[in-house]
């Protein structure tokens, strides 16, 4: 073990569409970057988004809306204090789940949260996703789900997606140990050692990264500040030398 590590928290929101206990295919690949974090001696949560009673919107609360009930802004608060976010989600018809749509709609909602520096309320930490399915899609998903993150605040380091598909049409997914009565050793994709290596490089980095920012204390507020620019302490952008 780094000792390095031990300093920092992660979050795992898994944005599968079936509600605990059910199998999840997306939790069995989770789980091999959530096992190299914890042998780091990462502080680890993991979640599964459809547990919790969430509506759909891009409001903090969304009872404040006529909702009975919303969880996000509990939920939002393991968030808020973790180092780093990795979204799990599966490939439905080539586009993430609706899970994760939901999920990114609702962290948005906290976009005018700010930190102490008045900076958005994601600078400073490091995001990732892992994305699973059994037909083409894995970097389309990705590409959308990092794009969110990085608007959003979140910094994203080299290589901060993997995932695994099967062939087109039907057939085993991630972590299977039996298809059509045959059994499956190692479980399906287990032994994909495109993988192995990508998950194992994505998770390392977003330790990397999100140890380096933490380190500094995040981002430095020069030039980025939204409590600065509204209170007019911000640099003069009406200065002819910045045109």
């Amino acid at each position: 073990m780094n000792n390095e590590f031990t300093d920092l928290k992660a979050i795992y929101v898994n944005c599968t569409l079936k509600k605990s206990p059910s199998h999840s295919h997306t939790r069995d690949l989770m789980a091999l970057s959530i096992n190299i974090m914890k042998s780091e001696g990462v502080a680890v949560e993991v979640v599964r988004f459809v547990d919790y009673d969430i509506p759909v919107g891009v409001q903090p609360d969304m009872t404040k809306e006529g909702y009975d009930k919303d969880d996000w802004p509990e939920l939002y608060k393991k968030i808020e204090a973790a180092d780093i976010l990795v979204i799990g989600a599966p490939i439905w018809l080539g586009a993430r789940s609706s899970i994760a749509s939901k999920l990114i709609e609702r962290l948005y909602a906290m976009s005018s949260y700010q930190n102490d520096k008045g900076q958005y309320v994601y600078y400073g930490k490091a995001g990732g996703c892992l994305i699973t399915g059994n037909e083409d899609g894995v970097k389309h998903c990705a590409m959308g789900i990092l794009y969110a993150l990085q608007h959003l605040g979140y910094s994203i380091p080299p290589q901060a997606d993997a995932g695994w598909i099967g062939e087109v049409g039907p057939g085993p997914s991630y972590g299977d140990t039996e298809w059509n009565g045959e059994k499956k050793e190692p479980p399906v994709g287990y032994d994909s050692e495109f993988t192995n290596r990508n998950t194992t490089f994505m998770t390392y980095n977003l330790l990397h990264l999100a140890k380096m920012l933490k380190d500094q204390g995040g981002y430095p507020a020069y030039g980025n500040s939204r409590k600065k620019w509204d209170d007019g302490t911000r640099w003069n952008f009406e200065n002819p030398e910045y045109r």
